[in-house]
């Protein structure tokens, strides 16, 4: 009961005194005019509804099964309007909010994303994680296939074929650019199920039946593709409008499409303008040259991750999330960079330590030949060490996975602000001066990422006006004409919408925070406290992350209007 009585103090403390952090709320069930708990049932109840039904590995995207989401989804809106939120503290009303973008998210991906019935991509397994995929993919990660798992696999393999045959039906509304996208990348998905099939001979061969037949289905909807590509006609892009909504229900973002091209040419231009300042300042310099072998680079490369964990910690800039464990993100990173060179970039990208390395670099293995600090922390104190404290969030809501990628500004904005605001306290000083041009070229790469993106889904780029566009704006010419980077990353914008546009704003919106806490604090404001509060708020919307942590609610205004 004293607990019960101390917790309900603190969230009346934390409506008086908005300036104050304010942490999750999974342990309260109660609020005045409202209860927490049918909150937390809701949502679970919603995520139920989410699920795709699955027969024999076979998930169905029909458009009757569509239909019934559809149905379901209006019910759960009613329920979520009807809960009263009026006096429950920020941290509970955050929450709220964060199932209202899921069920916008739902919404959005129902009436306007359709990716089942609009994009032959959602259903190739390589597919998966540059945008929406099917459900039911086959993952195997060891040969040979343990014998736990050969009944999994083998009803995957055969499912295949049928999973096929009914997107050949589903896709009634196929977009152009996403059938070029899809078709483009159909040798990589039949690459991938020779692969499978060669290993399945060597390793398990009673499977080998199920994964030639597989391969024969994956061959045959290439074969299907081209011949309907020609009746896929639908704009890709989602349009202005629609782009709007996605932002301000799903996303948060409290920002049109125009405002936000003019965010990101400002920022263009600031960052050109200082690369430019970096570039005269070192004049009398030389400038950096990539590495000569692969050892090296892997060495420069494991020497930066070590340093920059060395430097957030000596610096106290935030703390580090528990089970940290460099060797296990190094043991994982040979298998991905396997993959990625073998699927997408082996024609371009040289092996061995000596000989054909570096070969033909496309523009991020250029940038970190020459300094692979700023990438270095992207990744592992950006994106692992942030997917690493939201597994350890065990909150009902905030603690879930995200859908819809509504997480994917908050955690591509701090990575990139990582980047430079590391350079700024220090992380280069004792690198090359040149180290810094890095910094911004990648940054200026990532502006017209932003604004390809935006063009796309205004319909003023086609897919491959972005692709060109890309290598044409990437700086000193280092991103591959009609290259693997270009193409994967503007079939990311497109598939997912705003992802590079939020990179841009999300920083943005973290250096926002950044300022306004420090109004409110004045020399009382300290890195470390600021995201200790930042990273308990949970991988959830900056929005509702800057109103938890500050008590300003103009945004949310916005948004809610």
């Amino acid at each position: 009961m004293k607990n019960h009585i101390l917790l309900h103090f603190f969230g009346v403390m934390c409506i008086i005194l908005t300036f104050l952090f304010c942490g999750p709320a999974e342990n309260v069930s109660q609020a005045t005019g409202g209860n927490y708990a049918d909150l937390v049932q809701l949502f679970k109840d919603f995520r139920e509804l989410q699920k795709i039904k699955i027969t024999d590995w076979v998930p169905d995207y029909t458009p009757a099964a569509m239909e019934k989401k559809s149905r379901g989804l209006l019910d759960f809106k009613k329920q979520l309007k009807a809960i009263d939120i009026h006096a429950w503290p920020i941290e509970q009303k955050v929450e709220y909010h964060l199932v209202r973008a899921e069920m916008n998210g739902l919404d959005f991906y129902q009436r306007v994303l359709k990716p089942w019935s609009r994009d032959p991509g959602f259903y190739l397994q390589t597919q998966d994680g540059a945008g929406p995929a099917r459900v039911a993919h086959l993952n195997i990660n060891q040969m040979p296939i343990p014998e736990k798992d050969l009944p999994k696999v083998q009803g995957k393999l055969k499912a295949l074929p049928a999973i096929l045959e009914q997107a050949k039906t589903n896709l009634t509304e196929g977009a152009a650019d996403l059938a070029y996208s899809a078709l483009h990348y159909i040798d990589t998905e039949i690459a991938y199920h020779q692969m499978l099939r060669d290993a399945i001979a060597d390793n398990n061969p009673p499977l080998l039946k199920d994964a030639e037949a597989a391969l024969t289905a994956v061959k045959e909807y290439g074969e299907w593709l081209k011949e309907n590509q020609s009746s896929m006609t639908a704009p890709a892009g989602v349009g202005k409008e629609n782009y709007n909504w996605w932002m301000k229900n799903v996303q948060l973002i409290p920002y049109t499409w125009d405002q936000l091209y003019d965010i990101i040419m400002r920022e263009d231009d600031r960052v050109l303008t200082t690369v430019a300042l970096e570039r005269n300042r070192n004049k009398d310099l030389p400038e950096l040259k990539p590495v000569p072998t692969l050892n090296e680079h892997n060495r420069r490369r494991d020497e930066a991750l070590a340093y920059s964990l060395k430097f957030m910690q000596e610096q106290e800039l935030f703390e580090m999330p528990e089970g940290v464990d460099v060797n296990e993100y190094l043991g994982r990173r040979p298998n991905m960079q396997m993959q990625w060179d073998y699927f997408f970039t082996n024609k371009y990208v040289g092996s061995g330590e000596t000989g054909e390395w570096p070969g033909v670099r496309d523009f991020f293995h250029k940038t970190a030949d020459r300094e692979p600090l700023p990438e270095q922390t992207h990744e592992f104190i950006g994106h692992y060490l942030d997917g690493l404290r939201h597994s350890q969030d065990k909150s009902p809501i905030r603690g879930s996975d995200r859908f819809y990628a509504i997480d994917m500004i908050r955690s591509e904005g701090l990575a990139f602000w990582l980047e430079e605001m590391m350079m700024h306290a220090g992380y280069l000083d004792k690198h090359p001066q040149r180290s810094r041009e890095i910094v911004y070229y990648q940054a200026a790469f990532r502006t017209c990422r932003a604004i390809a993106d935006l063009k796309m889904h205004s319909n003023e780029f086609s897919l491959q006006d972005a692709i060109d566009y890309c290598a044409e704006c990437a700086p000193n010419n280092w991103a591959i004409p009609n290259g693997p980077h270009s193409w994967y990353e503007m079939e990311t914008n497109l598939r997912y919408v705003g992802w590079h546009m939020g990179m841009i704003i999300g920083k943005l919106a973290v250096n926002q925070m950044i300022a306004e806490r420090v109004r409110q604090l004045g020399n009382d404001f300290s890195f470390k406290d600021f995201f200790k509060d930042f990273f308990a708020c949970g991988m959830i919307p900056l929005s509702l992350i800057r109103w938890q942590m500050t008590g300003l609610d103009d945004e949310m205004k916005i948004l809610l209007n």
